[in-house]
């Protein structure tokens, strides 16, 4: 009997692209299907063909909406997958708003960089799909229950195991006819403010393992101080005399602020705040969890929080625009929680050179993206082309993300055992993944990279060499040429602005002209 094969094909290496395949003999089952983001060269995987062909594939299994997960999907089926796609039905209700607002944004952010190349005399590009291709993607989603194994193809099943990260989030457990496969998704840390906590079954054959936070152990904290913390940091952006603005994931993140805000302001500890939700997707998001409200914790005050007065959801871009006009303090929750695209780039372009406004980061941030260039402390970004100063107070507030930390995680992993034959950290930078390995009991822990393949055998996985990779490992997970480029850039007009005379700056640039012309 041929063994199964598992291939990894996002996700390993880097944070982002979710994706794996498991093969038999008989049929191919793909597990999530996700947008790379972060770095340009990691971004540019979403334009590149997979390595396998998109109507050779069985079924599609779908652990959570989150893009990074499902954001691929709309470009599998445009390249010719024909057959279901298994989720949650609280998944397929978000994916139902998510994916044609990615296509939107693919569209609308190709239409602005087509602008740009036009002036460059560079060639035009096209959207990696578009509204209409996720739009097509909706009729092949097939709603499935926590707890019940459903078939998906010849001789595998399925069975989702709710993992506490998101509405609708699930560990999905693989039975194949000679192993039985956990992939993790997303694990929710404890004590969030709408999920329950993860749970997921014990004796299992391999674990795909999500180790995004795996270096890091978060202060315990309950719900209670959690909204302390947060009431603080909106006190302090009050003393600034600024608006709070605060990049978030408009599903999940963007709710659970809203009930927090809501609950310091019922309890006084608060005032009225005008509370402004800057995403037409978060919008539409927090009412299909208000639909869900009896599934989460937390479902009643999300409701009351969505029809109080301070809250106002904008639409439009002249509502949005609108905003910064507004007189006294006030927050702006705005996606994308990364800061790579949405509108949030718009209200940091116009606010992050104004000492009085504060930046609050509340997920994780991950290698390459604007967020995580404004925490590392940069004095200077690029946003659209644009060098901006960061005057702006940049603030961290982890308590909220999606993701277990180290101990989370390793309490999680150690729930599931016994673990018969070997358990595959995904999902994390290299830091992560070697902290969380190094934590582990286990003997056979293994860190694929991108487009590794294994065969899972009674004995355990072997690693088969891939025929050829679309990046080589020691280019995924860390910044690259094009941030490199955007740092030099800023800096040159940085040291530009220092040299007082316009001698100086002739001396600067003659130097720099010659650099360039030996290169």
């Amino acid at each position: 009997m041929t063994p199964t094969r598992l291939r990894f094909l996002g996700a390993a290496g880097t944070v982002t692209g979710s994706c794996f395949l498991v093969e038999t003999a008989d049929a191919r089952v793909m597990v999530d299907c996700g947008l790379f983001q972060g770095p340009k060269t990691e971004k540019e995987l979403n334009y590149r063909p997979l390595p396998v062909a998109a109507d050779g594939i069985d079924a599609v299994v779908l652990t959570h909406a989150h893009i990074d997960h499902s954001g691929l999907l709309p470009r599998l089926v445009r390249d010719g997958y024909g057959g279901p796609i298994h989720a949650t039905a609280a998944t397929v209700d978000l994916c139902s708003v998510m994916l044609p607002d990615s296509g939107h944004i693919q569209e609308m952010e190709v239409e602005q960089l087509n602008r740009r190349n036009a002036r460059r005399g560079r060639k035009p590009v096209t959207p990696i799909y578009t509204a209409e291709d996720a739009a097509d993607v909706l009729t092949r989603f097939r709603p499935a229950e926590y707890g019940h194994w459903t078939p998906l193809a010849k001789g595998i099943q399925a069975r989702f195991w709710n993992a506490g990260h998101l509405l609708g989030s699930a560990s999905v457990e693989l039975r194949t006819a000679d192993a039985t496969i956990l992939f993790s998704g997303d694990i929710g840390p404890g004590h969030k403010t709408l999920q329950d906590d993860p749970q997921a079954p014990a004796g299992i054959d391999y674990l795909v393992c999500e180790s995004t936070y795996g270096d890091r152990t978060r202060e315990p904290v309950t719900p209670e101080a959690r909204r302390h913390r947060l009431r603080d940091e909106v006190r302090a952006a009050m003393a600034a005399r600024g608006p709070l603005i605060i990049p978030s994931f408009a599903v999940e993140r963007t709710q659970e602020l809203l009930v927090d805000l809501t609950l310091l302001v019922e309890g006084g500890e608060l005032p009225a705040i005008p509370i402004f939700i800057d995403s037409p997707l978060a919008t539409r998001a927090s009412a299909i969890f208000a639909r869900h409200a009896r599934e989460i914790v937390n479902g009643d005050v999300l409701r009351r929080a969505m029809e109080s007065a301070q809250v106002r959801f904008t639409e439009t871009v002249e509502q949005s625009k609108a905003i910064s006009r507004v007189h006294g303090f006030f927050i702006v929750i705005s996606a994308s929680g990364m800061c790579e695209a949405g509108r949030i780039r718009h209200h940091l372009r116009d606010w992050l050179w104004r000492s009085e406004a504060t930046v609050l980061l509340i997920g994780y941030q991950a290698q390459g993206t604007l967020g995580r260039i404004l925490q590392e402390g940069a004095p200077r970004v690029r946003i659209q082309g644009d060098a901006i100063e960061v005057r702006a107070r940049i603030r961290t507030l982890d308590f909220y993300s999606g993701h277990a930390d180290a101990d989370g995680l390793a309490e999680w992993i150690a729930a599931r055992r016994p673990i018969g034959r070997g358990v595959f950290l995904v999902h994390g930078e290299a830091p992560s993944r070697a902290a969380m390995q190094a934590r582990l009991e286990d003997r056979n822990i293994f860190l694929p990279e991108l487009d590794d393949i294994y065969e899972l055998t009674p004995d355990g996985a072997r690693a088969i060499v891939p025929a050829e990779r679309r990046l080589e490992p020691d280019k995924l997970g860390r910044l690259d040429s094009h941030n490199d480029l955007s740092r030099l850039l800023l800096d040159i007009g940085t040291a530009a602005d220092r040299i007082a005379d316009e001698r100086g700056r002739a001396v600067l640039i003659r130097r720099l002209r010659r650099a360039l012309e030996e290169a």
